[in-house]
């Protein structure tokens, strides 16, 4: 399945720089590190309504949900939570809930 997706992918780049289309304008990345020593990066695009999240060696696609407050984004047992105010959360793998900060990266 793994080598389907790369192969769809592969295609997808290669006919967008072919017709000059671009799928992004604009992205951003984020560090965050957790309050039990978890890490991750999430990734953020303009045209797009999803996270991409890399999370314990592992990439995982999560589709925005509807939350009260803030933005709540979950798939595939990973549940990221990034309020108006407050500490971001992330829930993954059954372990509890846990509040992440965003690493700052020196130099930038």
């Amino acid at each position: 399945m793994d080598r389907y997706k790369a192969i769809v992918l592969a295609i997808t780049m290669l006919s967008g720089g072919i017709l000059g289309v671009t799928q992004a304008d604009a992205q951003t990345f984020r560090t965050y590190r957790c309050a039990d020593g978890t890490q991750f990066i999430v990734g953020f695009y303009d045209a797009d309504k999803r996270a991409f999240l890399q999370i314990d060696g592992e990439a995982v696609t999560l589709a925005k949900r509807l939350s009260v407050s803030g933005t709540r984004y979950s798939g595939a047992g990973v549940t990221l939570r990034i309020p108006k105010t407050g500490p971001t959360t992330v829930k993954h793998l059954r372990r509890p809930v846990t509040a992440c900060a965003v690493m700052e990266r020196p130099g930038i």
